[in-house]
């Protein structure tokens, strides 16, 4: 027998570990770029389907609204079940709402039906495979540096804007719109066979380093939902996501479109936002750094300060339509956009932490789900009425100063 084997063993575990990690964040990395691509490239599609029909803007609109409030809404049931079934379920369920969500808006007729499709249960497929889910399965393989995860993860929003955004705009000008959404829904299809051939036993188990580390140290504070509810942490981190999203969705959905009035060409400007993407990643991981060197309130107020920046630089292109301010719009803007995420999820997890924080979290998420959906109809709706994107920009500065101020007087975040 040899000898050394035991030793070797325990050599190789570490990195048997450290792989199986590395793999569990790149799996939740390509969920995540499929989910939120598929979700934001709503804003290419539009003024294709708008002009189709003859709807106003607060029509079309209302179904991107639906999208971010049924994720928003099914965040403590995706919770719920992933602490009860387990990743696989979840994600599978996801995936399928996606596909068939996709094929059926393919053949939409009726508003009713967008907004059943691509509202509602695109909104549903997207919250089994986001954040919500993506979060508890890496807190039990990176634990401490959960935040620097999900700062990797979240930056999969930018990714699948950079990639599907253009990749939309190309197939809507070959195949249309409609079949744009065939070829959506056939992808989301073709990749459920892989996912289910997955070791979802060994990816659910966690780190074996952290799991011996909860068992000795770990103590569960009782926490339920419901107890949660009545902490001020809980409707502090509620309605930083509410408003912060408010302010963000107000303007999101409609950036292509005003690009475009301001004088941009299509493919431009789909693909200016687009790169959004690139730099949505170095503000993620700019924002979780500053974290770890100045502190979580002073990196969530500077992000803040860089996205009120951007939201000027957008105010300002409608008359000074040039690629700097372009440029600086995209870069402040684009690089903020969800940066807060992944330093309130830690800290929801870490204030909150017990058997039921999937639940608790997701109830946190509502926040915003909701404020994504008032958020993208409210903007549609004060275009619709006024014509002008001006007060629109002002409604969205006012939400992103109102998503700060918890930040300011919450002792529960002053922390």
């Amino acid at each position: 027998m040899d000898q050394n084997s035991p030793s070797e063993d325990s050599e190789l575990r570490p990195l048997k570990s450290a792989h199986t990690a590395l793999s569990v964040l790149a799996l939740c990395f390509a969920l995540s770029v499929l989910g939120r691509g598929l979700g934001e490239s709503f804003t290419v599609f539009l003024k294709p389907i708008s002009e189709s029909f003859g709807w106003d803007r607060a029509q079309v609109v209302s179904v991107y609204s639906l999208t971010a409030l049924a994720g928003g809404l099914a965040a403590p049931l995706v919770g719920r079940l992933f602490d009860r079934s387990g990743p696989r379920t979840v994600y599978s369920l996801g995936l399928l709402l996606l596909a068939g969500a996709f094929l059926t808006a393919a053949h939409a007729q009726y508003l009713w039906q967008f907004q059943l499709s691509i509202g509602i249960c695109v909104g549903l497929g997207i919250a089994f495979i986001g954040n919500v889910p993506n979060s508890i399965l890496l807190g039990r393989w990176f634990g401490a540096r959960l935040p620097t995860a999900m700062a990797v993860v979240y930056s999969a929003t930018g990714a699948g804007v950079l990639i599907l955004l253009p990749a939309s705009q190309v197939l809507i000008d070959h195949i249309g719109w409609r079949g744009a959404y065939q070829i959506f829904g056939i992808v989301a299809l073709l990749l459920l066979l892989p996912l289910l051939l997955l070791p979802w036993r060994l990816f659910s188990t966690g780190s074996p380093h952290l799991a011996k580390s909860a068992a000795a140290g770990f103590v569960d504070e009782g926490w339920t939902l419901l107890r949660a509810m009545r902490h001020h942490a809980f409707w502090a981190l509620f309605s930083t996501f509410f408003f912060t999203a408010i302010g963000m969705y107000a303007i999101a959905p409609q950036i292509v479109a005003y690009l475009i009035d301001a004088g941009f060409p299509p493919l431009q400007a789909a693909t200016a936002w687009g790169f959004s993407g690139v730099v949505l990643l170095f503000g993620m991981l700019g924002i979780s750094s500053l974290d770890g060197l100045i502190g979580r309130r002073p990196s969530v107020l500077f992000s803040y300060a860089v996205s009120i920046a951007g939201i000027l630089m957008l105010w300002l292109l409608q008359w000074y339509p040039n690629y700097w301010l372009l440029t600086g719009f995209v870069v402040c803007f684009g690089s903020m956009i969800g940066s807060r995420g992944p330093l309130l999820t830690a800290t929801a997890m870490k204030i909150f932490r017990g058997k039921r924080v999937g639940t608790i979290y997701g109830a946190i998420s509502i926040g915003s789900g909701l404020g994504s959906a008032f958020g993208s109809w409210g903007g549609g709706l004060i275009h619709d009425v006024s014509h002008s994107y001006n007060p629109l920009i002002v409604f969205s500065l006012i939400s992103v100063v109102l998503g700060m101020i918890p930040f300011l007087v919450v002792p529960a975040l002053r922390r």
